[in-house]
C-alpha cells in the first residue's frame, strides 16, 4: 500500500535567530522565529509524511505550547516523525520538496541538506529531491518578511 502526503510551513524572518534550512545552519543576516529552531523545510516535510500516514500534523505531535519542544532541533523532529510512522508499518519512499525564499540562495546548499536528511531518515539521498524558488519579490517571501517551503512524502506499508 502506497500512500501520499502534502505539507506546508511558513515561519517569520527576525534578526537575533539562527538560520536553519534542511538540518543545516545558513550563514545569514536573519533567522526564523519559531518555538523550535523553525527549521520550515523540515517542518513541511514532516507534515507531509504524517499527512501521508493519516496521523494529523506536527503541531499535534511536537505542540508550540509544550516545554520540551521549546528550541528542539528540528532534525529529532524528523526522526521522531520516520519512528512515528513506523508505528503504522509505514517506511518513506521519497519526498519532493520547495523552499521559497528571496535570500539567502538556497540552491548551493542543497545537497548538504540532502545529505542531512538522509542521515536522519537513514534513506539514500536520491529520495530526497529538494528545489528553490523565489517569488519574484511579490509577497511576504519577496519583501524578505518569511520563508515557506512545500512538500509531498510518499509513504509505503
Amino acid at each position: 500500500m502506497i500512500r501520499v502526503g502534502m505539507g506546508y510551513d511558513v515561519h517569520q524572518l527576525v534578526a537575533g535567530r539562527d538560520l536553519w534550512m534542511g538540518g543545516i545552519k545558513l550563514e545569514h543576516e536573519l533567522g526564523l522565529l519559531g518555538h523550535s529552531d523553525a527549521d520550515v523545510l523540515i517542518h513541511a516535510i514532516c507534515d507531509a509524511i504524517l499527512g501521508a500516514a493519516n496521523m494529523r500534523d506536527i503541531g499535534y505531535h511536537f505542540p508550540d505550547t509544550a516545554a520540551e519542544t521549546e528550541g528542539m532541533d528540528s532534525k529529532v523532529i524528523l526522526k521522531k516523525t520516520i519512528e512515528l510512522i513506523a508505528t503504522k508499518g509505514y517506511h518513506l519512499v521519497n519526498i519532493d520538496a520547495t523552499i521559497c525564499a528571496e535570500r539567502p540562495k538556497m540552491n548551493p546548499h542543497i545537497p548538504a541538506m540532502q545529505q542531512c536528511m538522509a542521515a536522519v531518515i537513514g534513506c539514500d539521498v536520491d529520495a530526497i529531491s529538494i528545489k528553490a524558488t523565489t517569488t519574484e519579490k511579490l509577497g511576504f517571501t519577496g519583501r524578505q518578511e518569511g520563508i515557506s517551503a512545500y512538500a509531498v512524502a510518499l509513504i509505503e506499508k
